[in-house]
């Protein structure tokens, strides 16, 4: 038993490295540029064996994605439950500040979200299904904070919601292209601050 325990650890943790190579592998050259042979080269296995952990290149880019939001969930995990919505705007402004100390995994966003806007692309509804999810996740913050009356009262929480949406995922191209010029953070809050009644803490 001792060894077989042994055994599905070994395989966890390999596992575990094949998609941090695979990670840093899409982040560098996209999806498509990037071959099974490489991918595993990247891992430090053989070609045969990261075939054995994911049966595919598509099989091996859902479970990149899937422990992305699994890290992000993690974090921010209970922030939606306040109900001014404060709490969940102030984490977006966290999530920029902890993006900035993780540039592999800004740089698979942004490389992979461009390539899925091709309908034939393996990420395709799962970039559809995340971008609906995440301004309707504002959007229900920003709501909340209007019932609260700490909403601006011309602001329309839904337009709002997809205009941060977009400040978010353009402050993180121009971070990557020049990072020391770009407060991705900073940025966000005020923009936040702008539509809000009061400051966000934090």
């Amino acid at each position: 038993m001792a060894g077989r325990e042994g055994g599905y650890a070994s395989g966890r943790l390999r596992r575990e490295r094949i998609i941090t190579a695979a990670t840093e592998l899409f982040a560098r050259v996209g999806y498509r540029h990037a071959t099974i042979l490489e991918l595993a080269e990247a891992a430090g296995i053989s070609r045969t064996g990261l075939l054995h952990h994911f049966g595919s290149k598509e099989a091996l880019l859902k479970a990149v994605l899937e422990r992305r939001d699994a890290e992000d969930a993690a974090r921010f995990a209970g922030a939606d439950t306040d109900e001014t919505g404060l709490e969940a705007l102030a984490t977006l402004v966290e999530l920029a500040r902890h993006n900035a100390e993780r540039p592999h995994l800004v740089a698979l966003f942004a490389v992979l979200s461009a390539e899925a806007s091709d309908p034939d692309h393996p990420a395709h509804e799962y970039f559809v299904d995340r971008y609906r999810g995440t301004v309707a996740d504002v959007a229900a913050s920003l709501t909340r904070a209007k019932a609260s009356g700490l909403l601006a009262p011309d602001v329309d929480p839904a337009g709002q919601a997809r205009t941060l949406v977009a400040l978010m995922d353009g402050l993180q191209v121009q971070w990557l292209l020049s990072p020391a010029d770009v407060d991705m953070a900073g940025t966000l809050r005020a923009q936040i601050e702008r539509v809000l009644t009061v400051p966000l803490q934090g």
